[in-house]
């Protein structure tokens, strides 16, 4: 059926783009939620007032931070290609969009779990450093717990600026979706191809978008 309506369209090398799509934003977001929250952690603390407060380290902290951000991903994916050949061993495929899509993601969320703490009532953090708790319990028993809503959603947020982000490495090589819609539909003047690869792309983003929602509601106690 989808054969006759889009006959440019290959299926089978269709679902392997998809897999590919999927493949590359799931690794990633797990890469992009740990560093994320240490980045964010670190911003956190080591603000004026914070826990671990230290000007120096928060500036270079920040610093890095901005800097990643503001170099656009296609620019950050030529740049890498030496520290990803070295690291994966490749410069092709979706394995090799890793560390890339990871190194793009990661400061992005990093600010929003950032922002995410701040919202903590401080009266709570204030009231567990006057039970004598230890830093670490501080952060794992009240910071994480109470800002988890904005954390998935801000987590939700990342993962659909990532499926951009794959779509994007699909332009040089990396595989998914892009790299299928560029390559079969673009340089081939095949609008079909195109068309249904947005589509599809259009679809993930919706399913992640229902899933973050979903599991924000049930964490939101409010």
């Amino acid at each position: 059926m989808l054969s006759e309506l889009f006959p440019n369209v290959q299926m089978d090398d269709l679902w392997v783009a998809t897999y590919e799509t999927f493949y590359m934003t799931l690794i990633s977001l797990v890469g992009t939620l740990i560093f994320g929250i240490l980045l964010g952690l670190l911003l956190y603390l080591t603000a004026r007032g914070g826990l671990w407060e230290n000007k120096t380290l928060h500036f270079i902290v920040a610093a890095i931070v901005n800097i990643f951000r503001a170099i656009p991903f296609i620019i950050l994916i030529l740049l890498l290609i030496p520290f990803t050949d070295f690291l994966m061993d490749t410069i092709r495929g979706p394995k090799a969009a890793l560390p890339a899509l990871i190194i793009g993601s990661a400061p992005f969320y990093g600010r929003l779990v950032e922002i995410a703490l701040r919202e903590v009532d401080k009266g709570v953090v204030e009231a567990a450093k006057a039970m004598g708790a230890k830093t670490r319990t501080i952060i794992f028993k009240v910071l994480l717990p109470e800002s988890m809503p904005a954390l998935v959603s801000g987590l939700t947020v990342t993962a659909i600026a990532l499926i951009g982000y794959t779509a994007v490495a699909g332009v040089i090589g990396a595989g998914g979706l892009g790299d299928f819609a560029y390559f079969y539909g673009f340089q081939r003047r095949a609008t079909d191809v195109v068309f249904v690869c947005t589509v599809l792309i259009v679809i993930i983003v919706f399913i992640f978008q229902f899933i973050g929602d979903l599991i924000t509601s049930k964490l939101d106690k409010r």
